[in-house]
């Protein structure tokens, strides 16, 4: 059966180009407002505190992951409440590669690495859409060990130090979306895979996508009746089914115009529409652009 996570991973095409190490002493406050550059955050030592627009505070501690897969604006603070001089002052560069916060001297109370991800994917905002808005994981044994790797790569400058970086990020990123699931994750893809039921309905959706589905339809497969299949997946997923599952379908229509995979006719076949017409009213509608267009564009980027 067909797994969406993985899915949408693949279609993502996530990397972690730049990161580095911060730490902090003393009172300490940065205010980040990103426009949806997905950020990440690695507690190495120490602790500090997280708040990101729209979600309650998280005190941070060793070894905790946090991934905001579309970073719209948050603070980092020391423990101890910062004053708005704190969150003026910027971090000092020191002289062996990593940045201080706060107090510059002595010992630090919290050494974080901290990062921005980058989705290869033109599609990215679509498919970010379909993640939780926030992951925080704390007390996963697998992912412990790849954060551990993490800080020893960090802490020495060998040979191919920023590859190997990139490389375990990229895997942290995965594990992370996958230790996410569970009913309190915020809604998306993984709170919905972590319900047994709307899960099923999920992976019937990415196996056939060209099939005529109707809410009744998966609902049937979910065993529920039609209004609790629809409250539950809205409440789960952050959307409504079909709206999910037409979300999926442009993903899919849009990676195949990109990568040249047959004429318009047979990408409206493979992502489940009858005519090459209903497909294009319903990408223009959705993307903004006909898929002729769409397709002439992503050629021109990829020759540019």
């Amino acid at each position: 059966m067909a797994d969406p996570l993985a899915e949408v991973v693949t279609l993502l095409q996530p990397s972690a180009p730049f990161s580095k190490i911060v730490s902090g002493a003393g009172r300490w406050g940065v205010r980040r407002s990103e426009a949806g550059r997905p950020f990440y955050c690695v507690i190495l030592e120490g602790s500090c505190r997280l708040a990101v627009d729209g979600h309650e505070p998280i005190d941070l501690q060793e070894g905790d992951f946090v991934l905001i897969p579309s970073a719209d604006g948050f603070t980092m603070s020391s423990l101890t409440p910062a004053t708005p001089e704190d969150f003026d002052t910027p971090p000092v560069a020191l002289s062996h590669g990593e940045f201080r916060l706060g107090i510059q001297c002595g010992s630090h109370d919290v050494r974080l690495l901290i990062g921005y991800c980058v989705f290869g994917s033109p599609d990215a905002a679509l498919l970010v859409s379909l993640l939780p808005q926030l992951m925080h994981v704390r007390g996963e044994r697998r992912l412990t060990t790849i954060v551990q790797l993490v800080g020893d790569e960090s802490r020495d400058l060998r040979p191919a130090r920023d590859v190997i970086l990139a490389r375990l990020l990229e895997v942290l990123f995965i594990e992370a979306l996958r230790s996410s699931a569970g009913p309190a994750a915020s809604p998306g893809l993984m709170r919905g895979l972590a319900d047994e039921r709307l899960a099923f309905a999920l992976r019937q959706m990415h196996e056939s996508p060209t099939r005529p589905w109707t809410v009744a339809q998966l609902a049937k497969e979910a065993a529920l009746s039609r209004s609790a299949f629809f409250e539950r997946f809205g409440r789960a997923v952050g959307v409504a089914p079909m709206e999910y599952l037409l979300a999926w379908r442009m993903a899919l229509a849009k990676n195949l115009l990109r990568r040249k995979e047959g004429g318009i006719a047979e990408v409206a076949a493979r992502v489940g529409y009858s005519s090459a017409s209903t497909f294009s009213v319903a990408f223009t509608r959705h993307v903004g652009l006909p898929p002729t267009r769409y397709a002439q564009e992503q050629l021109e980027s990829q020759h540019t």
